[in-house]
């Protein structure tokens, strides 16, 4: 079986980048052939950079790539800002033209929120139109869009977790990232934009301090060009202006995957403080990490916190101190959240598992003929 995929792929920094780069890597270990179009910047093995983020033409690049290589089916991994202008309207054309000539096209949306934007809304229901399935990450986003949806719709959706490693922390983190060993490492990774609302932690910091002397905060990220600089600029002016800056690390510039995993090894507690979210890849890689995480309240993280028992949720600032405060001082219930973390990710939402789900997926979408003969399938 023969699988294309059109999607961003690393060494671009992106959080679908990532997600493809795993997702394909275990299918391969399932003898899946995958051929990836991807953005200007990705490379790798069977990886053809094609197109631009603005390209006026990216349907049809990414048609002409794809179709040499006679996939027998499509996953399009979707995101608002991967397909051009206008909340990238080009995805729809490019499924349109894949399924002219009897190509099967999965569709995931990796993006949905609890209330949909009526732009957004717009683009949706053009995937759904012509897609042969579309794939959300939680059941809650599969409730979002029952609401805009009809019922042959609906029936299209499949609802398959975001996938996380099988990994051990990497050994003496902490010190290989030149941060004291002795401290308590708490974490706030990620691109900086206002939705993160790391400035939360920063704020809250000082009184965290008082009740965990031998706490750090480490806060690693950038922005993505020059998107949201304002509020970088705002969040590294908070920091300066903290009475607690001293203890406060601030790790900028690339973060490749391997340095990514030394900087979340090397937490002992991660925030994710976010005002609004659909599907977070840091709290997966969270996961596969073993890291406790205090989380806010948004429905995508009660979710993911109540299914892995990981963490805890926060509904204000007060239960912010408290709840990092509590997971720093109490080593049983850390090593707790630790070990279900683990057993989650290796139960329900490791990669292999994961390809596997998908595979099926592949599998009741091909074209196979329906002859009264034996059909056998060849790698």
């Amino acid at each position: 079986m023969r699988v294309g995929f059109v999607s961003t792929y690393p060494p671009i920094e992106c959080g679908i980048a990532t997600y493809t780069q795993y997702l394909t890597e275990a299918l391969r270990k399932k003898h899946t052939d995958v051929y990836i179009v991807s953005h200007v910047g990705g490379s790798g093995t069977q990886v053809f950079p094609t197109f631009d983020y603005e390209d006026g033409d990216i349907a049809e690049k990414a048609y002409s790539m794809m179709i040499r290589f006679t996939p027998d089916i499509v996953h399009i991994q979707h995101e608002f800002g991967l397909f051009g202008k206008y909340m990238g309207v080009s995805v729809v054309p490019l499924i349109i033209q894949f399924r002219l000539i009897g190509i099967p096209v999965i569709t995931t949306l990796h993006t949905i929120y609890k209330e949909i934007p009526r732009e957004h809304q717009i683009i949706i229901k053009a995937i759904f139109a012509n897609s042969n399935r579309v794939v959300v990450h939680e059941s809650y986003q599969k409730k979002s869009l029952e609401k805009i949806l009809d019922r042959e719709q609906i029936e299209k959706i499949a609802v398959i977790p975001h996938g996380a490693r099988e990994v051990a922390p990497i050994p003496d983190a902490k010190a290989k990232l030149g941060l004291p060993t002795d401290k308590k490492v708490i974490l706030i990774i990620g691109y900086f934009r206002p939705s993160k609302n790391f400035e939360l932690v920063v704020d809250i910091f000082p009184e965290i301090l008082e009740k965990v002397p031998d706490a750090i905060l480490v806060v690693a990220g950038k922005i993505r060009g020059s998107e949201h600089i304002e509020y970088r600029n705002m969040l590294f002016n908070k920091i300066e202006g903290s009475p607690s800056r001293e203890h406060i690390y601030l790790i900028r510039g690339q973060l490749p995957q391997h340095v990514f995993d030394t900087i979340l090894s090397a937490a002992d507690v991660v925030v994710l403080p976010y005002k609004i979210s659909s599907q977070s890849g840091i709290l997966a890689h969270c996961l596969a990490f073993g890291k406790p995480i205090v989380t806010s309240s948004t429905e995508a993280m009660k979710l993911a916190i109540d299914k892995s028992g990981t963490g805890l949720i926060s509904e204000d600032r007060a239960d912010f101190i408290n709840n990092i405060a509590r997971i720093l001082s109490d080593e049983k219930l850390a090593a707790k959240m630790s070990e279900n973390a683990r057993k989650y990710v290796k139960e329900k939402i490791s990669w292999s598992r994961i390809a596997d789900k998908h595979i099926e997926i592949y599998q009741n979408h091909m074209d196979i003929p329906k002859l009264h003969t034996g059909i056998i399938l060849v790698e």
